[in-house]
């Protein structure tokens, strides 16, 4: 009976040796997923059921991007041959430094974290990525918004591409000191993807860089909607 066995699993295996276990259950998911995403043709875009497991395997469901825009951040990735900027760093960040990897282009991430830099910087080994530059940069305090504290003196002034998903929601002017920070490296053409569009905050801030920029936004995307604006 399978239910009894359910019952019996619960009741006297300690909680911490599944929770060992299913970390390294996702280990193994991760592993494998992360291979077959490696291995797809330039033109073959993952599955639904391979953007599942990667996002289980990663282990970080509750902030994971969802699969419409992991599925737009790989297609535009891959296009993609001037380097690509990723605020805030997560499986995406696997991902990018993947489809970059592929076609000799570079990933530039920041990531305020120093603890979760870490996570990544393991991640990045474990898999050879070495498109990948990733910068520790905590938040630093500007006029009206905080921001990460980017190293812009060795940034490439050309990226083709801004992956916004960072920094985190509460920090003072959300997402907003991109544009004012980094526009000097944002030339005409360049695509932001921006998760998390379906909340009120991010929707003024796309719309405040949408005025500033004399650029427009798209929202896309059912389950996680994302946006995307191009530099005019």
């Amino acid at each position: 009976m399978v239910w009894l066995e359910d019952i019996m699993i619960k009741k006297f295996i300690p909680r911490q040796l599944k929770e060992y276990a299913r970390r390294r259950h996702q280990d193994y998911v991760l592993e494998k997923s992360v291979d077959k995403f490696a291995a797809l043709a330039p033109e073959e875009m993952p599955s639904a059921e391979l953007l599942s497991d990667l996002v289980y395997g990663w282990g970080n469901e509750g902030y994971s991007a969802e699969h419409e825009y992991l599925s737009a951040l790989t297609r535009y990735a891959r296009k993609m041959r001037a380097p690509i900027l990723e605020c805030g760093s997560g499986l995406s960040t696997l991902l990018l430094g993947i489809a970059a990897q592929q076609n000799g282009n570079q990933v530039w991430t920041l990531e305020h974290h120093p603890e979760w830099a870490e996570r990544m910087k393991k991640s990045l080994n474990k898999f050879s990525i070495k498109s990948v530059e990733l910068c520790v940069s905590p938040l630093r305090k500007y006029e009206e918004f905080d921001w990460y504290d980017a190293p812009l003196e060795k940034m490439p002034r050309g990226f083709s591409m801004v992956i916004c998903d960072g920094p985190p929601g509460a920090t003072r002017g959300g997402r907003y000191g991109l544009i004012p920070l980094m526009r000097q490296f944002l030339p005409a053409g360049c695509l932001i993807l921006a998760d998390d569009a379906s909340r009120r905050d991010e929707q003024a801030i796309l719309e405040k860089w949408a005025r500033e920029l004399g650029a427009e936004f798209e929202i896309s995307g059912s389950d996680k909607p994302y946006a995307t604006m191009i530099i005019p």
